[in-house]
């Protein structure tokens, strides 16, 4: 299916590996030109090239830098300051206890989760209103929804982020551009595969136990009852950031594999 995203300018944010890169990859394949971010040159080097011996006539740049600092966001705005394409997906987490969670922790969470995707907006949004064409995408997640109690802090972000892409969806009425959230379930991106292998080694469990048990117990109103692949959250994303779906703006878009209960 061709997704109309040739000669579409695109940044992902946090896209050397996991549902960013997933994202990033899908979005050159489909022609469009890529703009990949990392923290470090080496990681960002590592994807770009990845993605062009994959995709040999991929259109691929990095920017390497952490843009939950205001000044590294700064830069990039002023280094390429037309984008046709958006998805603010830099996103940490991290399970800790609501007690043990100092304001450093919730000002870290803020500014790397919300205040990264606020600023670039900020800079990308007036140039896509005039131009009349746009798109802006936040990766939230079904923590948004369901706030996890071991990790309060990073749910407070996702459902910052709901409110954020909602709020200035409002600010495009009548225009070629859309702003929309997708909320991403339990995934097997890099940082979760670590953090369950890590576990399943505790616990003296193989992954495949770890999963079961974890699916059972944590999430178990889970349809699905795996991990969701990058690639599934990603297909969801080129949808929204093609032409296609010019009909969709404001939403909140769950690829959360039937994990939260409710209708809408």
């Amino acid at each position: 299916m061709d997704l109309h995203l040739a000669g579409k300018s695109a940044l992902v944010t946090g896209s050397t590996a996991g549902i960013g890169f997933a994202i990033a990859q899908g979005l050159a394949r489909e022609g469009a030109q890529v703009l990949v971010n990392g923290r470090t040159q080496e990681r960002v080097d590592i994807a770009v090239t990845t993605i062009k011996k994959k995709f040999p006539d991929a259109q691929v740049e990095g920017f390497a830098g952490d843009l939950g600092q205001a000044p590294v966001a700064d830069e990039l705005l002023k280094r390429y300051p037309e984008i046709h394409i958006l998805v603010n997906n830099l996103s940490i987490f991290e399970p800790k206890e609501f007690t043990a969670i100092t304001d450093e922790d919730w000002r870290r969470f803020f500014e790397v989760n919300i205040l990264s995707g606020v600023r670039l907006s900020r800079g990308y949004l007036p140039r896509m209103l005039k131009s009349d064409w746009g798109r802006i995408v936040f990766i939230s997640s079904e923590s948004a929804l369901q706030i996890p109690a071991e990790m309060i802090h990073y749910g407070m972000t996702k459902t910052a982020q709901l409110a954020i892409a909602r709020g200035l969806a409002e600010l495009t009425v009548g225009t070629g551009v859309t702003v929309n959230s997708v909320l991403p379930g339990p995934t097997a991106s890099e940082g979760v595969t670590d953090f369950v292998t890590n576990l399943a080694k505790q616990q003296n469990q193989s992954v495949e136990e770890f999963e079961q048990i974890f699916f059972e117990k944590v999430r178990p109103t889970s349809l699905l009852k795996r991990f969701e692949s990058t690639e599934e959250i990603a297909n969801m994303v080129l949808y929204v950031c093609s032409p296609l779906a010019s009909g969709t703006n404001g939403s909140a878009l769950r690829v959360d594999g039937g994990v939260v209960r409710a209708i809408v």
